[in-house]
C-alpha cells in the first residue's frame, strides 16, 4: 500500500516539500499503521537504526540504563551519523571534555559532557533548540545520582510536568 510513494519520498527527501505525497498519503500510513506486519517492521527498523546501536554503545562505554537512555534519545534525535551534531559526533564532542567509565572516568561527570555537548548540538539546529529535554528531565534524573531510575519518576519536558509513580 504504502510502496507507491517510494518515488515521491526520494524525491522530497531533506525538503519540506510533499509533491507525490498528497492527497492520501496520510490516510494510507494511518490504514497501514494498524497492520501488524508494519508495526514490526517499525519496530525493527527503531531497533536496529537507533535502540540497538545506542545500547551497544553505551555498554561499551560502561555507562548504566540512564546513560543509554541519554544515547538513544540523542541518536534518535539527531541521527547516527558522525558529523559534528549527529550522535557521532556529540560522543565525540563528550569524549573530548571525559573519559566514560569504560575508560577509568566518572559515570556522572562522562553524562554531563555528553549532555553539554548534546545541548551545544541541539543550539545549532533551530527545530531542536528547545533544550528542555535534556535540561529539565535527562539532567534532573543524573543530578538525582539515579542511574538506573526507579519509581517514583518526575520531570519537565517543553514546559510540561510529567509523573510516574
Amino acid at each position: 500500500m504504502l510502496a507507491k510513494y517510494l518515488p515521491a519520498l526520494r524525491d522530497v527527501d531533506g525538503s519540506d516539500s510533499h509533491a507525490g505525497l498528497d492527497p492520501n498519503c496520510t490516510r494510507d500510513w494511518k490504514t497501514a499503521a494498524n497492520d501488524t506486519a508494519f508495526k514490526t517492521a517499525q519496530n525493527d527498523e527503531r531497533d536496529r537504526v537507533y535502540f540497538d546501536p545506542a545500547v551497544a554503545q553505551g555498554k561499551a562505554d560502561g555507562i548504566d540504563t540512564l546513560g543509554q537512555f541519554m544515547y538513544y534519545d540523542a541518536i534518535v534525535m539527531h541521527g547516527p551519523g558522525t558529523d559534528s551534531v549527529s550522535f557521532g559526533g556529540i560522543r565525540k564532542r563528550a569524549l573530548q571534555k571525559a573519559k566514560p567509565p569504560s575508560q577509568g572516568g566518572n559515570e556522572t561527570t562522562y553524562l554531563n559532557a555528553f549532555l553539554d555537548a548534546r545541548v551545544w548540538a541541539m543550539k545549532q539546529e533551530e527545530a531542536h533548540s528547545d533544550t528542555s529535554r535534556v535540561d529539565t528531565a535527562q539532567r534532573v534524573f543524573l543530578r538525582n545520582g539515579n542511574p538506573r531510575p526507579q519509581h517514583p519518576l518526575d520531570w519537565k519536558v517543553y514546559g510540561d510536568p510529567f509523573h510516574i509513580s
